[in-house]
């Protein structure tokens, strides 16, 4: 359960984390739309190397090598994926630039992983929703998703806590074919749907029991404003941008068989 730690806001002072959620929220899917821009092995590299600063500044390099940690499991399956579909491609041979593509389109989903994470992981989910009901989306839908990004990180712990307690009673997920492997989970999964059940009947009388929903027009005690700080990693997102779009167009990339021909 550990990918999911990189869903869990980390309270720490940092400079990171005291940046507007929006302008965040904004570097996230510009990260994302660069790593869709890329198929090539190299960018890819530089783009998940020049995330790593901003973790080191945030002060959660422990909580951000665990979410990665915890992303291997569908990485090596995304690779696997790749690697067997160039393999039968290439006329059943391995080659260097089939390769290349499964670690590059393995890559992509890390750097996906690791520019979402570090959103999840220096922004308070109360900023969150405060950022999306200041851009006008509806209350409802702000709640709804402010609500998940709390929950799922708890009942991920929740699931863990409850394998851990099987496991002291005797129950073993890791023998046996697929099929009861399956099944062995199941003793984990009825617990774990009864107590989402309760907490969603629990959160639905706190709402009740507050009125939620009464009035139409809400007042929030703060409103986020952009600094200066903000502004500046705005143009720092914008540059990186800029940079990777003039890449794309005007520059031609060398694959990994023609680096390491060069270094040969």
């Amino acid at each position: 359960m550990s990918f999911f730690d990189g869903l869990r806001f980390r309270r720490v002072t940092s400079p990171i984390h005291n940046l507007d959620p929006r302008i965040k929220f904004v570097y996230a899917c510009i990260i994302f739309v660069i790593a869709i821009l890329f198929w090539e092995l190299l960018p890819l590299i530089v783009l998940f190397i020049i995330q790593i600063p901003f973790v080191v500044v945030a002060g959660v390099k422990r909580e951000w090598a665990r979410s990665m940690k915890g992303a291997v499991f569908l990485a090596s399956i995304i690779f696997l994926t790749n690697f067997i579909y160039s393999f039968i491609n290439a006329g059943y041979k391995v080659t260097l630039p089939s390769l290349e593509y499964a670690l590059a389109m393995t890559l992509r989903f890390l750097v996906l992983v690791e520019s979402f994470s570090i959103f999840f992981l220096t922004t308070s989910p109360d900023h969150l929703g405060l950022a999306l009901e200041q851009t006008h989306v509806p209350y409802e839908f702000c709640f709804a998703f402010t609500t998940a990004v709390r929950f799922v990180p708890v009942l991920a712990e929740e699931a863990q806590t409850i394998m851990d307690a099987q496991k002291a009673r005797g129950l073993e997920l890791e023998k046996g074919n697929f099929l009861k492997r399956v099944r062995n989970y199941i003793p984990i999964l009825i617990p774990l749907i009864v107590s989402a059940i309760r907490r969603s009947l629990e959160l639905a009388e706190a709402m009740e029991s507050r009125a939620w929903g009464a009035a139409k027009k809400r007042t929030n005690l703060y409103v986020l404003k952009l600094r200066r700080e903000d502004f500046l990693f705005a143009l720092i997102t914008i540059g990186i941008l800029a940079a990777a779009i003039f890449i794309r167009l005007y520059f031609r990339i060398p694959h990994l068989e023609e680096v390491l021909a060069g270094f040969a």
